[in-house]
């Protein structure tokens, strides 16, 4: 059962103890509200303003399971501040471990400083679960995807323009290794997980994964640099570094090109391009 009163308080304490800065938003002049605004919360958690401010008033409805997240993501909870919130919202907290879309506070105050700089925060399946405004304009809406697109693996495998931008000998080198890094997942996860799931998709549907996956690969990995295709300014090269949050099996990639590389100056025409088209 909901608990109205207690969920209206604790999200109204934390949403106070937020600073603009602390979830990536300009501080801004004359703040008269203590913490973030409700309507600033209401606008990193997805939702209209009256529907928050009607939770934190304890009137509103009995929140989803999908509201409840997408709450606990834009206050920046704990895993266990989100199961606070689950459990006064009426519903029973997600599972936690490796399947968990909920990022960390941590990474996500990471993220929020990269906004010059394509990066995303992915799940071990390679699911984009956040994506800077560059790096939307580098290759799409990622985070929008839905079933098995979502991840990058299965889009190597199913569509032709994730690979657009490689030579037909780097294309057999990053099968097989999307191939390997899949097995081991499906095997660490066991039978019924969605790495395993995902795993029989491509075995039913891609004659090039099947191929792959007979060559019984472990331990593969991709390599450093990773090339994106652009309608606007074509092929760049770009180094990936990588932070793993080894608690949820998130990693927060960062995209940099060496500087006075022609990636670098398209990178920084990208930039342009994104900025217009925001606007």
């Amino acid at each position: 059962m909901i608990d109205r009163p207690g969920l209206a308080e604790f999200i109204r304490h934390r949403r106070e103890a937020l600073q603009p800065e602390d979830v990536g938003l300009p501080p801004g002049r004359r703040r008269r509200a203590v913490g973030l605004r409700r309507e600033e919360v209401a606008a990193l958690s997805h939702m209209s303003t009256d529907y928050y401010s009607r939770l934190e008033r304890g009137d509103g409805p009995q929140p989803s399971e999908q509201m409840l997240a997408a709450i606990a993501q834009g206050l920046h909870l704990t895993l266990a501040e989100r199961d606070h919130l689950f459990r006064l919202g009426g519903r029973t907290p997600p599972d936690r471990g490796a399947s968990t879309e909920h990022i960390s506070p941590g990474m996500l105050r990471v993220f929020d400083r990269l906004d010059d700089t394509p990066a995303e925060i992915v799940t071990e399946l390679g699911e984009t679960l956040r994506q800077t405004a560059l790096s939307v304009t580098l290759v799409g809406d990622l985070v929008a995807l839905t079933g098995a697109e979502r991840s990058i693996g299965y889009r190597w495998f199913t569509d032709p323009g994730s690979r657009a931008a490689y030579t037909e000998e780097e294309r057999e080198v990053l099968s097989r290794v999307y191939a390997s890094g899949l097995r081991e997942l499906a095997a660490a996860r066991g039978a019924g997980s969605p790495a395993d799931r995902l795993r029989q998709q491509l075995l039913d549907s891609s004659e090039e994964f099947r191929s792959a996956w007979d060559h019984h690969d472990v331990g593969l990995r991709p390599p450093d640099r990773k090339r994106f295709l652009h309608p606007e300014v074509g092929v760049l090269e770009l180094s990936c570094q990588t932070l793993l949050d080894p608690e949820q099996s998130h990693r927060l990639l960062v995209y940099t090109a060496t500087p006075g590389s022609d990636s670098s100056e398209k990178l920084r025409l990208l930039s342009v391009i994104g900025a217009r088209s925001f606007a």
